[in-house]
This record gives structure tokens, sequence and C-alpha cells, in this order.
């Protein structure tokens, strides 16, 4: 089996894990990056389009394709969706259509292609000034979100409580998203959609995850994380547990809530990140992603609910059916959370043994490098990493997370980061 892996614009190393994962499941796999660096994967299976042009992008897995005749495409980049959408249909390989990988990816066709649905959503409005989120914020009633169309990992989305906030927030967002990673890596010559602001009204209760298929008519939600963050202004702080507290009254009305966004988006075949997040006792869609969850939600996946999201992605990529079931705990608890630590340029991290050698780390991946620049809001959410442990309990498995957290240290150099520097990007 062949699988071509893309980056519209290579992600400094943050997927190489995943990519291993691919080929322990007995893949051969191909790396095409638009743009990225020279040594990026092994020399006989890694090629460069030295563009992010679509065009150009297409040609070179055009050429590629004839002589290795791939299988299937994939990605596990937010910001590659649409590009894998667009070589597949010009390779004739299985994929969800450009028409869908835009929808998934930009949040106002989302909610526009949800409320055609009939879909449960927050109440949002396109704002192409302060005036307008002012407006939207009035009707809406504080407190409001406020978040790009085109943004990922809650870069610039921010819980707005009052119109002297929505002031400064909307300036922040508005100036944030120009420089964004995610919105500057997707491939050019694509009609995206609207690349500006969404605010929309403020859902009360509480957030879920899902890794999750959907198979021609059916939805599987193949595991589901609560996050137990203790919110603020910014969404950048992620903690998660499992196995889910939801009970399966609960988990039946985020089935249909998830299967309903997923065929409104145009999904047919594909793996799907989903966040819900309940208000009035209903849970509402924030977003399904055409792509696996971050982080370590695939490791959780499996430990939790014996789901294997990066097999899905293969499987799919091959347009062979997934074996996946219907969300079924283990009882496994674990907590997990993102490394988060002050504003500055990288030195290095430190990782003590104790942390890194316990039997109940299940996840630790550093993905800060010396040199990278770490920004924190409401300049950006770079984050260290990602922590995550077991226990008999989640108060047991929280308390070991916080602990092992606190140890790892972080040193930074003397010196500013660079607003134009590309390593914030997160």
């Amino acid at each position: 089996m062949k699988l071509l892996t893309l980056e519209t614009v290579q992600y400094l190393n943050y997927y190489h894990g995943r990519y291993g994962q691919v080929e322990d499941l007995g893949v051969d796999l191909y790396v095409l990056n638009g743009e990225g660096t020279d040594d990026f994967w092994r020399a006989d299976r890694y090629r460069t389009a030295g563009s992010r042009k679509i065009d150009d992008i297409v040609d070179r897995a055009r050429a590629w394709h004839a002589e290795e005749r791939f299988d299937g495409v994939i990605t596990f980049s937010e910001s590659s969706v649409i590009t894998v959408a667009a070589v597949a249909d010009a390779l004739g390989l299985p994929g969800i259509g450009v028409p869908a990988a835009v929808c998934s990816r930009n949040k106002y066709l989302m909610r526009q292609a949800y409320e055609r649905a009939g879909a449960p959503i927050p109440s949002y409005r396109l704002v192409e000034s302060l005036d307008d989120a002012l407006g939207a914020a009035a009707d809406f009633g504080y407190p409001v979100i406020l978040k790009p169309t085109l943004g990922a990992g809650s870069h610039f989305v921010f819980r707005v409580d009052n119109p002297e906030e929505m002031a400064l927030r909307h300036a922040q967002a508005a100036e944030g998203i120009r420089d964004l990673f995610w919105v500057n890596s997707e491939a050019e010559g694509v009609d995206l959609g609207p690349n500006g602001l969404l605010v929309e009204s403020f859902l009360d209760g509480r957030e879920f995850l899902m890794e999750a298929v959907v198979w021609d008519d059916e939805v599987y939600l193949g595991s589901i994380v609560d996050r137990i963050t203790a919110e603020g202004g910014t969404f950048d702080d992620d903690v998660h547990h499992a196995p889910t507290s939801l009970g399966p009254e609960d988990i039946e009305k985020v089935h249909r809530a998830v299967r309903a966004g997923a065929h409104a988006q145009g999904l047919r075949r594909s793996v799907m990140h989903a966040e819900v997040r309940f208000h009035d006792g209903e849970p509402h869609l924030l977003e399904i992603a055409a792509r696996v969850g971050g982080g370590g939600l695939d490791l959780i996946a499996r430990k939790t609910a014996d789901h294997d999201p990066i097999k899905a992605v293969v499987d799919i990529g091959l347009g062979v059916r997934p074996d996946v079931r219907h969300f079924t705990p283990t009882g496994v608890h674990i907590t997990a959370m993102c490394l988060i630590s002050e504003a500055g340029v990288v030195d290095r991290v430190d990782v003590p043994a104790e942390v890194a050698e316990s039997d109940k780390v299940f996840l630790l991946k550093i993905t800060a490098r010396p040199g990278d620049v770490i920004r924190r809001p409401p300049d950006g959410n770079t984050i260290l990493g990602f922590l995550g442990t077991t226990g008999t309990s989640q108060e047991e498995a929280f308390r070991t997370m916080n602990d092992f957290a606190s140890r790892i240290e972080v040193t930074f150099r003397q010196q500013t980061p660079a607003l134009t520097d590309a390593a914030a990007a997160s």
C-alpha cells in the first residue's frame, strides 16, 4: 500500500509522529510539501512543489503518481484538507471533494451549511468592522465569542463581555489574522471563502470533543472526551478527561447533532474531529473538521475507547470502510493537557526522568524546539507540547498530571520575539 501525505506548508516536524504510526500499519508513506525544507523526510519518499499554489502542488503530485501509483492521499494538517481534496480529485483517488473540504475549513461557510440543514448551532454573524461586531453582540447579548473564520488552535478566539472589551479584542483579532500561520499556509488559487471574523452567541454549558468517522449515511463517534478547562477570556489552556461524563441520552443527542453537521458539510466518507458545547441542555455544534484531532487525541481515543483514528485515516484514504464501532469506553481514566508557559524565545525544555519514564504517562510530546517563539494571548497561542497521565479516577489522573507538569522546566533566551517569526505558529 502506498499513501501520499501532504502539507501545503511544512509545519515544523509536528506530524512526524503520526507519519510513523502510518508506517507502523504497513503503509509505504510518501510526503509532498508545497513549501518545505529539503531534509524533512527520507529522500526517496519526499518531494516539494516549491510553491503553495494549488496548480503547482497538483502538477507535482500528478507527476509523482505517474511514477509510484499511489493508492490514496491523506493529511493530518488543518490547512491541507482542501489541498488533499484537490489532489485526490486530480489523481482519481478517494477524497471528500473540494466543496466539502472548503465547507469543513471555513467556519462561516460551515455555519451557513448547518443553518440550512437545521443543525443546532449558536447564533452567528460575519463582521467586517468593529461597528458590525458591536451590533452583533448587542443583538445576541453579552457575553459573545469572537473568532476567525479560517483559524485553528484557538488563535485569536476570545470571550467578550462588554463593548469596551469588544473594541480591544476586535482590534487584536483583526490584526492577528493577517499573519496567522493557519491562514497563510492554505493553498493559493482556491476560493477559501471569507477570511474574517465571526461573532457568535455564548453557549454556557460544557464542551466535548469527538474523534469520529462518517461512512455513507452513518456517523460513528469513536471516542468522546470532556473538556475540563477552567475557562476565562481566551480558549488557550486545554485540559481533557476521559471517559466522558455524558450519559447515554446525551450521547445520542450528540450523535444526532454530529451526524446532521457532517452531512450538512457534504462529508460522506471521512474522518472527523467534532466539537460540541451544551446550552440549555442541548448540544450545539462548534465545528467538524475533516481530519483527526491534534495533540494526543489519537492516543486518548485508543486508550479510552479502543478507537484508532490514525488507522481510520489510512483506511478511508485507501477507500476502505474502517473497522469502527459506536462509542464504547474501555473504563481507563486519563487527563491530558497542553503544556503552557510564559511568552518568549525557547532556549531549552527539560523533562526530568521521573516524568519521562513514569508508567502513569501515556502522552509526552514536546513540540517546542530551541529558537521557537512562544506567544500567549492576545498575541497568539503557542504551546510547549502535551502531557497525559492515567489514574484510577479523574481526580488521581488530574493530580498526577499537574504534579508532573510542574516539574517540566523551560528556559528562555534573553531576547524579544520578532513579530514575523514563522516559528510562532502553533
